[in-house]
């Protein structure tokens, strides 16, 4: 099963709660404490100051004194569960480190989180290896130190969170769709225009739950917007540089594919097949020559930029591309050249 990227929203554990009508006047940040389980004073009052607990759709501070009938909503990240995972040495590339974070270049082919069929050799497994005592989230799974995640198969970077007021900070920035994340694709043909924008809500596609689509009406799925730029156009493939402004299940492989340009080799949406150019032999055996150069889909995080919780700094990282992809695009590039 492909491991899927998830919204940003669902890092988040919501809650919606009406103060009952005999409610003595109590601090907000008191008044949530008696009422959310697993969620310490802390992590509380971090997500006050961040703006993720709402009174009346308003923010507002920790000393706010509850009243009834107020609405109070919150967004903060999600509880430990209990249990552990286990410790593996697998090394990592690690892009950047301080106290708070770390930033990290993740290979193709390693799911960030244990899942069923994935109990081992994950980026998780790493991390609990190389650093103790990383905050975690999520209710029902364990995943110290994650805000974010990408596909199983797509390489490049992830921010890592090292303490709770860290986690809280960086996570209200992919919330808040603040994150600067750019990826660079190799997609099927060649697109209409050098710039644009993809936009188009994504779920679960209504024939195959196990996948993404597009349902451009909004009728089912959530808000979605890629924006897109053509680096290379070598007529039977492109290379495009993405970046998101909302952060759903596969978006980029899903909007490309709805605008009829798979990413090569996504077997998941049909970008493993030869989609344009001729049917002679010698073509299907130079393009599965390509197949076995990336055997993934070409789909590379390249740059991350967010601001710095502890110092307010914008911090912007950026990778070459892995060298699948480097001598797929080598590959093509003679090819076209030499036709």
């Amino acid at each position: 099963m492909q491991e899927l990227e998830e919204d940003e929203e669902e890092l988040y554990e919501h809650h919606r709660m009406i103060v009952e009508k005999g409610q003595e006047l109590v601090r907000l940040d008191k008044y949530l404490m008696m009422r959310m389980q697993n969620a310490t004073r802390n992590k509380i009052q971090n997500g006050i100051d961040l703006g993720l607990v709402k009174v009346n759709e308003s923010v507002t501070k920790a000393s706010y004194k509850v009243k009834p009938y107020d609405v109070v909503t919150v967004s903060l990240p999600h509880p430990p569960r209990e249990g552990g995972i286990e410790p593996e040495n697998i090394p990592l590339d690690i892009v950047y480190e301080d106290d708070d974070l770390l930033v990290v270049n993740k290979p193709a082919g390693m799911v960030v989180h244990p899942a069923f069929g994935h109990w081992e050799g994950t980026l998780v497994n790493a991390l609990v290896y190389h650093f103790q005592n990383l905050p975690t989230h999520r209710n029902g799974e364990a995943r110290p130190g994650l805000v974010h995640r990408i596909d199983k198969e797509t390489s490049g970077l992830l921010v890592i969170a090292k303490n709770d007021y860290a986690m809280t900070h960086l996570a209200k920035q992919f919330f808040d769709h603040s994150i600067e994340r750019t990826y660079y694709a190799l997609v099927w043909g060649e697109l209409k225009n050098e710039e644009g924008t993809i936009t188009g809500h994504i779920g679960r596609s209504i024939k195959d739950r196990k996948i993404r689509a597009v349902f451009p009406d909004g009728s089912v799925g959530k808000h979605a917007v890629t924006h897109y730029k053509v680096l290379k156009n070598l007529r039977y493939v492109s290379l495009v540089k993405c970046n998101l402004e909302t952060g759903r299940t596969h978006q980029i492989r899903v909007h490309f594919k709805h605008i009829g340009h798979p990413l090569f080799n996504d077997s998941t949406y049909g970008g493993d097949r030869i989609l344009r150019g001729t049917l002679f032999s010698k073509y299907e055996q130079y393009v599965g020559n390509c197949f076995k150069i990336c055997p993934r889909h070409a789909l590379h995080a390249k740059s991350l930029g967010f601001i710095h919780p502890t110092t307010g700094q914008f911090m912007q990282f950026d990778t070459d591309l892995p060298a699948d992809m480097q001598n797929l695009l080598e590959k093509w590039e003679k090819y076209v050249n030499n036709e």
